[in-house]
């Protein structure tokens, strides 16, 4: 299944794909040779804790490896109105004002305010511009009124 990425959020994925295929790695083989070196590894915590961390690592290179080859990327097309993935929407809802990002749902952030285009409210964003009013169904069934103030 294709997943939608900004080009900072591939970038992000594959420093993080490098760091584990390269120092992470090392650093656990590097840990799993000095636990060897202690002799007995039935009863080597810090043996078993090595190949914990090499068993994750490599289960988190296989995730990102499909995560890369899998993702388009999507650049903001600076013809179309309205937002879009890669667009910070200003909006004020309940006399608050909060600025979101859409991005695509492998870079969703939503406690720094990256919103995924799949999430109920980047969805109603989408296509929308400054001055326009959006309501949003939130899972739990409460509609939430936003003014959108701004896309950039």
């Amino acid at each position: 299944m294709v997943r939608f990425i900004t080009k900072d959020g591939l970038r992000k994925l594959n420093e993080e794909l490098e760091d584990r295929k390269t120092r992470l790695r090392q650093e656990i083989a590097q840990a799993i040779k000095e636990a060897k070196e202690q002799g007995d590894l039935s009863e080597n915590a810090e043996y078993a804790e090595a190949k914990t961390q090499q068993n994750e690592n490599e289960s988190r290179i296989g995730e990102l490896e499909m995560i890369v080859k899998n993702s388009q990327v999507v650049e903001k097309d600076e013809t179309v109105k309205g937002a879009q993935i890669g667009s910070i929407v200003k909006v004020k809802s309940n006399g608050s004002e909060m600025e979101f990002t859409i991005v695509g749902s492998n870079e969703a952030d939503p406690a720094n305010f990256k919103i995924s285009n799949e999430s109920p409210l980047g969805k109603a964003f989408m296509g929308h511009n400054g001055g326009d009013d959006v309501n949003v169904l939130t899972p739990r069934g409460i509609t939430i009124a936003y003014q959108i103030l701004d896309v950039k």
